[in-house]
């Protein structure tokens, strides 16, 4: 009998603990995070002159990374642009930009600091290239801009880089032949206004709410950038090769364009990070920018045009491991 009572009591003695265990596991499984940790840090998106579409851009992304990435600390630091965002990316003085694929394959075949580490993380919008006159201005294509005052972004930009180019295919030395300002979109509408400029490229994506603001108060007009313009830039070759032609919709800027579609040159935008950058992290900065597409769009037009079909070809950059195991978490 008292063996038989000893069984029982060791019996029940083991069902308690075998339920304290389960409930402990539970409690664990409940407490504790499983698979990878959540980002924490501080985190630096270079963004571009102040009231570029770059920054315009990570102005509104930066309060949806904050919601998905509640333990990340957001600094933006406005930029030159382009050009400038690859070197700060690339040397380590920010972690993710935005760039133009031209610019980014002009930095990888230059061999600069860092370029080997740079990654690709989405294809975002095009920029189109926008060269600004007054109204009633005698520029009529890029070769009349010999001897003029002209805005062609700063030093650090993109714009910068394309508006050379633009010139140099157009029969003109962009140093020599026209009166170079290096001046950025923050403040060249201003000059033009007030009779300092007669003319600025600006390369962004559409409508750029500096250009608009200037049509909506100073009547301008767009300069057509032939095709055949486009082949002669083409054909430099090397980088060159991320433009293409582009018409500007005709509703891009109404009063500017007064119904006319304007042909142009086109180069995509690549949301740019590093093989530093943390796997989880860029997974998440990945998928917050596919998500917020359509509400960043309603106030950032170019937003809207991030495309999931297209957003994985980031060329002239391999994509990061955390971005592409984005694209295969919602592949079909």
């Amino acid at each position: 009998m008292l063996q038989a009572l000893s069984r029982i009591g060791r019996r029940r003695v083991l069902q308690a603990c075998a339920a304290v265990a389960v409930v402990l596991g539970l409690l664990l499984w409940w407490l504790l995070p499983l698979g990878e940790p959540v980002p924490t840090g501080t985190l630096t998106f270079s963004t571009g002159v102040r009231s570029g579409v770059y920054q315009r851009y990570g102005e509104r992304l930066k309060g949806d990374l904050a919601r998905d990435l509640p333990k990340v600390s957001i600094r933006l630091r406005t930029s030159e642009g382009s050009q400038q965002n690859i070197a700060r990316v690339a040397t380590g003085k920010a972690d993710f930009t935005i760039a133009t694929t031209d610019a980014l394959a002009t930095y990888l075949h230059g061999g600069k600091p860092g370029a080997g580490r740079l990654r690709g993380c989405v294809r975002l919008y095009d920029d189109y290239i926008q060269l600004v006159v007054p109204r009633d201005s005698e520029i009529r294509k890029v070769s009349d801009l010999r001897g003029k005052r002209v805005g062609v972004g700063q030093r650090g930009s993109g714009v910068r880089l394309v508006a050379d180019r633009l010139m140099t295919a157009a029969g003109l030395d962009p140093t020599d032949d026209v009166k170079p300002v290096p001046a950025g979109i923050d403040t060249m509408p201003k000059q033009l206004e007030d009779d300092r400029l007669d003319a600025f490229f600006w390369s962004g994506g559409l409508p750029t709410s500096a250009v608009q603001e200037l049509s909506d108060r100073f009547a301008i007009r767009l300069v057509p950038l032939e095709a055949s313009l486009v082949k002669e830039l083409q054909a430099a070759g090397g980088s060159a090769r991320y433009y293409r032609s582009a018409m500007m919709p005709a509703d891009a800027y109404r009063n500017a364009q007064q119904g006319q579609a304007v042909p142009t040159v086109a180069v995509a935008n690549v949301l740019v990070t590093t093989d530093r950058s943390d796997p989880a992290l860029t997974e998440a900065f990945t998928r917050t920018v596919i998500d917020s597409r359509d509400r960043i769009g309603r106030e950032v037009h170019a937003a809207q045009l991030v495309d999931l079909r297209t957003a994985i070809y980031t060329d002239p950059l391999p994509l990061h491991e955390g971005a592409s195991r984005y694209y295969r978490s919602v592949k079909p």
